[in-house]
């Protein structure tokens, strides 16, 4: 899909100006690495909250604890229906949202490239339904479930039909999301598959909705512009990578999408 001519009109003009010159240098790219974050989201109606529970962030939940602390892995494993209680409140918020327009730019800016890889902080699995193929969901899909105790697992399309707390239909052990929860570690094999892609190296590192709060989203685009490779970061806030970058584009994910889309396409 081709985006439309007069996407780039959308942005103020020095924006414009820096998402051509932008275009100009993705043309030599052959490796390309995007880094997402809540608000490459927001236009699927998802609130830009930290994580799996800023839904709630600065609020106690009913229980009298913190969201961090319902949804962290030592209460999944001590008392897994409250966990699971707040999980589906976080789920029904998000249930139906499908890809947006920004997601479907990245999808289908891959022919302009060898390799391109996203890194995601969500949770929401749309990039994969828009159509991206290299997807490391470094906090994994809430609609994979699994079981702790064997291998079974599912993907569900939403939570409507879960009893709370679900329970493995092969043991009957409480299963869980496939999600880094509070206080966990991420997951070893898309740790490894990052490290291996990093170490491959990117020819671009683009940053699009994300805070940039966690090392390992950080570091990719540090050291991309230590290297000398094009970075760009996408998002209407002020982060401290606003200082990092070679291109700020200080707009939302879709508009600036769109414009690099139509850009790279001669739309």
């Amino acid at each position: 899909m081709v985006a439309g001519k007069g996407d780039a009109s959308r942005l103020p003009e020095p924006v414009a100006a820096a998402v051509a010159q932008v275009c100009e240098r993705l043309g030599d790219c052959r490796r390309v690495l995007f880094i997402t974050g809540a608000g490459m989201s927001v236009d699927s109606g998802l609130p830009t909250y930290r994580g799996v529970g800023g839904l709630y962030e600065g609020v106690v939940t009913d229980d009298g604890m913190s969201i961090e602390e319902a949804l962290s892995g030592h209460t999944m494993e001590r008392d897994p229906a409250l966990s699971w209680k707040y999980i589906m409140q976080v789920e029904q918020v998000s249930r139906g949202s499908g890809p947006n327009r920004g997601h479907e730019c990245i999808a289908e800016l891959e022919p302009y490239f060898d390799e391109l890889w996203v890194l995601t902080q969500n949770v929401d699995g749309l990039h994969r339904a828009a159509g991206s193929t290299h997807i490391i969901d470094i906090h994994g899909d809430v609609r994979k479930l699994i079981c702790p105790r064997c291998d079974y697992a599912t993907t569900v399309t939403d939570y409507s039909g879960l009893s709370c707390p679900p329970h493995c239909p092969a043991c009957d052990a409480i299963i869980r999301p496939a999600v880094v929860l509070f206080g966990e570690m991420l997951p070893p094999e898309k740790v490894a598959v990052l490290r291996e892609q990093l170490m491959r190296g990117f020819d671009a590192v683009l940053s699009v909705g994300t805070s940039s709060l966690f090392p390992y989203i950080v570091q990719p685009v540090i050291e991309a512009r230590r290297r000398g490779v094009l970075t760009v970061e996408i998002n209407p806030g002020d982060t401290h990578l606003r200082a990092v970058v070679d291109y700020q584009l200080a707009v939302g994910a879709t508009p600036a999408l769109e414009a690099i889309v139509a850009g790279l396409s001669g739309g």
